[in-house]
């Protein structure tokens, strides 16, 4: 198949993409120009025949799917993936050992098996037969390498503290298909981390991602242009089976209005992320397909714990009792979730359901306040429209916060740059998050060394607790270490985890193949391989 080279858009054919925001800006460029989209997919067809199709996958075309980016720093770098967009384009081009099912348990992918010893210190895990984009098989080596990249002391990639338990320097490959894993503890959740978030298998000495990278991924790289598009085309040789697809664009779409348009115009066929207004307004219409992907996305405030005010946890359990959880789930999500406790996973394992749920108590959040010495409180609260709702709840929390004496500032910042910005810079800010074990939310999130840590939970004798439930065989003897440290969390925790919002996908009519089962970031979700159009 001849490669597709990006070439300048027709702003006559196009002119649903002239919305701000739809590109990425990139040295201060906003407009159709910034934006390339190569090739004519399959148009939306609104008709009966178009919509029901016959059920049987087609092969050919090519899908464009709008997802919210990063602006021009974008990398095709799958160890620094951190938006949906990066992810989604990472799990396109590259594959894991594992990945994460509907119910968040590990999944093979390149690995077909993975085995312990007796005190679960070594893990024998052997690789099916697969083959790199270049023809060369993927082998232990390349695995070895891609971890202890990941795990560069210099570096701060994704997944470098899921991969923490490992002992690279002792583990070692067997065979071209069998890597022993040598843990520095015992772990009885390894798989787990063989499914961590950004610990994709490149090939050995790979360093240059942006130019034209190699993985073993169901697509093949055509052209990347951070923070405007990327193109890629099917890989026939794809150990899983060949994609149905021709070719995937991603374009970014900053603007949830902007995608929205695009998907009603025929510019794309997949629009990622819909507020639920935008879903309800079009569920029953016959222009565009809604999926919901059903309790998906946490969406919370997040407290940075290392400095005023928040260095006080009186202060933060005030800002807990402060939220009503049912008017930021109607008003900020349109009723499209459910609560949340301050806890992440509701419904996953390990999740700690027994806990009371909290409710608003301004009188008891006015005392605690008082006794921190915080009457009169003011707190800036950084936000964006980076995420659906993000400004609506902070704009809700602002009103609830005054009643109890707290003046909110709500400061909304760079869509580009807005998670960068937030994970070390100011005190409060929204937060949320795509599905992913409970383990790996703390171990991403919550450990002194973790990158992601936004709200600087620091504290020695957590690490150790983790480090405990990692290394305890029995199920309930760790479950109750995971409860034990959920009780802390939601005793005095950075996050206030508001709701569980539906994530929402819109696609085009013609659309087929789009898992409705599957929580954002787990393994169906954003599955480009397994689509078609009809």
């Amino acid at each position: 198949m001849q490669e597709t080279s990006v070439s300048p858009v027709n702003e006559s054919r196009f002119p649903g993409l002239r919305r701000r925001g739809f590109l990425a800006a990139a040295g201060g460029v906003a407009g159709l120009g910034a934006l390339t989209l190569t090739g004519c997919a399959g148009t939306s067809d609104p008709s009966d025949t178009a919509a029901k199709g016959d059920g049987r996958p087609q092969r050919g075309g090519r899908l464009r799917a709008a997802f919210a980016g990063g602006g021009a720093s974008e990398t095709l770098d799958p160890h620094l993936s951190s938006l949906f967009a990066d992810v989604a384009r990472a799990k396109a081009l590259f594959d894991k050992l594992a990945d994460y099912g509907p119910d968040l348990s590990a999944q093979p992918r390149l690995a077909t098996s993975w085995e312990p010893d007796a005190g679960l210190t070594r893990w024998k895990v052997t690789l099916r037969e697969a083959a790199f984009h270049d023809g060369k098989p993927v082998t232990a080596q390349d695995v070895l390498y891609s971890y202890r990249r990941i795990t560069d002391p210099e570096k701060a990639f994704r997944a470098k503290a899921s991969l923490e338990p490992i002992d690279l320097k002792a583990s070692r490959a067997l065979d071209a298909r069998t890597v022993e894993f040598v843990l520095k503890r015992p772990s009885a959740e390894f798989p787990n981390v063989l499914a961590a978030f950004g610990a994709y298998i490149v090939p050995d000495g790979a360093q240059d991602f942006d130019d034209k990278p190699v993985g073993s991924g169901p697509f093949r790289f055509v052209s990347f242009a951070p923070g405007r598009s990327a193109v890629f085309k099917r890989n026939d040789a794809y150990w899983d089976g060949a994609p149905h697809l021709d070719e995937l664009e991603f374009v970014v779409a900053n603007e949830e209005s902007a995608r929205v348009n695009a998907l009603l115009g025929g510019q794309v066929e997949y629009a990622h992320e819909l507020n639920p207004t935008t879903a309800r307004a079009h569920e029953s219409g016959d222009r565009i397909q809604i999926v919901r992907l059903r309790n998906s996305a946490m969406q919370s405030f997040a407290m940075k714990t290392d400095r005023p005010p928040f260095d006080d946890k009186r202060v933060r359990q005030a800002f807990f009792l402060i939220a009503d959880r049912k008017e930021l789930v109607d008003g900020a999500l349109s009723g499209a979730g459910e609560i949340g406790n301050d806890l992440f996973g509701k419904g996953y394992e390990y999740y700690a359901a027994g806990l009371p749920q909290r409710e608003q108590d301004i009188d008891r959040a006015k005392a605690l306040l008082k006794e921190a010495g915080a009457e009169k409180l003011e707190v800036t609260l950084d936000t964006s429209p980076v995420a659906a709702g993000f400004t609506e709840a902070a704009t809700i929390f602002r009103d609830q916060a005054a009643k109890a004496g707290v003046t909110i500032r709500v400061k909304t910042g760079s869509k580009d740059s807005y998670w960068k910005d937030i994970l070390d810079s100011g005190t409060l800010c929204s937060y949320r998050s795509g599905a992913m074990p409970i383990e790996a939310h703390i171990s991403q999130r919550l450990l002194t060394d973790s990158t992601t840590n936004a709200t600087k939970w620091h504290h020695k004798d957590f690490d150790a607790l983790y480090r405990q439930a990692q290394s305890t065989k029995d199920e309930k003897e760790r479950a109750t270490v995971y409860e034990r440290m959920q009780r802390r969390l939601h005793a005095e925790g950075g996050f206030l985890i508001w709701g569980f919002g539906d994530w929402i996908i819109g696609t085009a009519r013609n659309v087929r193949g789009v898992e409705t089962k599957a929580p954002a970031n787990s393994l169906d979700w954003a599955r480009f391989d397994k689509v078609w159009l009809a």
